[in-house]
This record gives C-alpha cells, structure tokens and sequence, in this order.
C-alpha cells in the first residue's frame, strides 16, 4: 500500500501512532503514566503482604541450608566445624552441679567387623581409624575410670565373636585388638548375636555397677536370626544401657536401642567427629532415677556402702610367689587384705575371697566424677 502524503509527511497507514492533536496525546501519556505509577504501588504492596504472610506449609518449616553458608571458596568445611565446635560448647557449658553417677562401671566394646569396614570414606579405612580411636578410647576410659572393666566383642559373618574377656587392666585390653590381622573384617554383621554375647557375659554382675553396652558399627544392615525386638526388651529389662556410634548412616534399629535403653547415638561426619562422639561416652553416666512409689526406700538399691580392700604392694626385692591370677612365679605384686592371696595388678576383684581390690588413688580418680569442678568464666 502506497504511503499517504499528511501535512508534507510521509506516513505509513499501519503505524501504531494515531494522528491527534498535541493537547489530547499530552492527556494520553499523563493518564498511561499515572496508571503505571497506580500499578507499580499495587504491586509493592501485595508483595510486601506476602512475605508477612507466608504459606502455612512454610511457617512450620525451617529452611536448614539458610543457616549453612558457604566460604569464599564455595565450601561447607567451615560450616561443619562450626557445628563441630557448637556441639563441643554445649557440652562444657553443661551444669555443673552435683549428679549421682555410676563409678564403678562395665563395658563391653562391639566392634563391627563385617566386609563395610573396608570402605575408604575415612582415612585409610573405616577399620584401621576405628583401631586406632578405639586404643586411645580405652587408655583414655581407664584413667577416668581405673574402677572399672572393659570386655571386647566382634561382628562378622553373621556371628558375635568374643575378641577378648572382662579385665580391668588397660593393657591386657588393648593387646586384644594389637593384632589386626585376627580381626580382617569379612561378612556381615549381626547386631542381635553380638548383644545377646555380651549380655549373658554381664548377666552376673552386681546391681551396683553399670552394665554398658557400646557399638561402633560401619554397616546399613545386620543379619539377625530371630527378633531383634525380643533383644531389646531382655536389655531394657537387664538396665544394660546401649550406646552406638555409626560410621555409615542413622537405622530405625540403631535408634531405638539406644533410645530405649537410656544410651547415645550419633554419625560420625568425619575422623575428628569420630573420636570426639567416641569420647563423650568416656564420663560416667548418671545413674537412672529410682521410683519410689511403693513406699519410701522400697525399691532403692541397698548398695550405698560397698566392700573394699586396699591391698599391700610387695616390692622387687621380695621373695618369688605364685599369684593367684596368672599361677606365675613374680616378685612383685599385691597382697589381699583378707586372704592375703598374691594378685599382679589392682584394681581387680580377689580370685580366692572375691574382695574387689583397689587402691587409694583409683578411688580418688573415680570419685571426682561426683563432684564437677563450676563452669569457667571470662574474665
């Protein structure tokens, strides 16, 4: 279509602009202003009044990676520190008021040998970082427990395996896992054998002392020949306390034990984190309240006062004599105070008489527990 000639201008008849005076196109814009200003303040507002009122699936929902930032570099590292960090503080901040513990205490050490320990997640290997933590666990536990006794418990091919007895001297404990080679992990692991093993080796212990169960388990499943359940009940009803540290990931199961029981779980994030859930289990615990509901004192247990003897040290000038412990022929050693039987090491309960056996300073150890050292404050 040829262009029409309007007032000595060329103009196309399908341009968007309409042929009108100068006043009526000044109205024009003026009104189109005005309305997008009108808009715009609209707009504002209805955003503003959204973020005050938000979903109700949002006001119960707490956006977790809000309060994880980033570094400079893009990494969550110092994040996950701070969290580490975090955790450690709470812990010091702890009251420090005076709690009835157990200080005269019984553990047995699960110890997951199944094929999962090979994984390479943890420098060198899941097994070799959990020996190595597990001896720095157990000369840390006997200096703030030397009252107590440590027995060693393994999980591979479907069995429980006991690595080595109940022995209050640390470096008989610690020679049953030297030798890495008599623990290659294979297999999988079964949590109900290995518990069912170290609940019958604690079924004779004194109602005074604590019977405490701690697993260190690497695996995403167990295999159990019968109701894992039915376990669990028997050691809710034997006040064993079951405590797990996860390499792998959180279970249902491993919850559960830990929660019925009175005991602490946690999955370790790295190597550091680790050893330092590890090592929040080293303190005794408190001792479970006692109902008293019957009457009062009906149900409280009567082993307020306990029986010791402090033995006497032989020195190694003394004359070669059997001790009743090993039936080997050592000058030094210790005398009990009722039989007068020779034993190599204290504390430790008398083979002949069954005198628990302690000397003064392991009880001063122990018994620190009871009485926490106040909060420090900045000055």
């Amino acid at each position: 279509m040829p262009p029409r000639r309007i007032n000595d201008d060329y103009m196309d008849s399908d341009s968007d602009v309409s042929i009108l005076g100068d006043g009526d196109s000044g109205a024009r814009s003026k009104a189109k202003g005005k309305g997008k200003a009108t808009d715009r303040g609209k707009s504002t507002k209805a955003k503003g009044k959204a973020k005050e009122q938000p979903y109700a699936w949002e006001a119960s929902y707490t956006r977790s990676w809000d309060t994880v930032q980033e570094d400079e570099g893009g990494s969550l590292q110092g994040a996950v520190q701070d969290l580490i960090a975090r955790g450690r503080r709470r812990r010091l901040l702890a009251p420090a008021s005076a709690i009835r513990r157990t200080i005269i205490r019984h553990l047995i050490l699960l110890l997951d040998l199944s094929s999962a320990m090979t994984d390479r997640d943890m420098r060198p290997t899941r097994f070799d970082l959990m020996l190595q933590i597990a001896r720095e666990f157990i000369t840390e536990w006997f200096d703030q427990n030397p009252l107590g006794q440590i027995g060693i418990v393994g999980m591979r091919a479907g069995l429980g395996e006991r690595v080595g007895e109940m022995s209050g001297n640390p470096s008989d404990v610690l020679k049953f896992i030297a030798d890495r080679h008599k623990l290659e992990p294979v297999g999988e692991p079964s949590l109900q054998n290995a518990i069912e093993m170290a609940r019958s080796s604690m079924s004779h212990l004194p109602i005074h002392s604590s019977r405490e169960i701690l697993i260190i388990f690497g695996s995403l499943t167990t295999c159990d020949p019968g109701n894992i359940h039915d376990t669990l009940d028997e050691c809710v009803k034997d006040k064993i306390r079951i405590s797990m540290v996860a390499l792998a990931a959180e279970m249902k199961i491993c919850k559960d034990l830990c929660d019925k029981t009175g005991g602490q779980f946690g999955v370790a994030m790295n190597e550091g984190h680790f050893k330092d859930l590890l090592f929040e289990l080293i303190p005794p615990p408190a001792q479970r309240a006692v109902s008293r509901a019957a009457g009062a004192g009906a149900t409280n247990p009567a082993a307020d006062l306990m029986l010791m003897g402090f033995p006497t040290r032989l020195p190694n000038t003394s004359l070669p004599s059997l001790c009743v412990c090993h039936s080997e022929l050592k000058s030094e050693g210790f005398l009990c105070p009722r039989c007068s039987s020779k034993v190599c090491d204290v504390p430790t309960d008398c083979d002949i008489c069954g005198l628990m056996i302690v000397s003064s300073p392991h009880l001063a150890r122990s018994y620190h527990h009871l009485f926490p050292v106040k909060s420090y404050k900045a000055v």
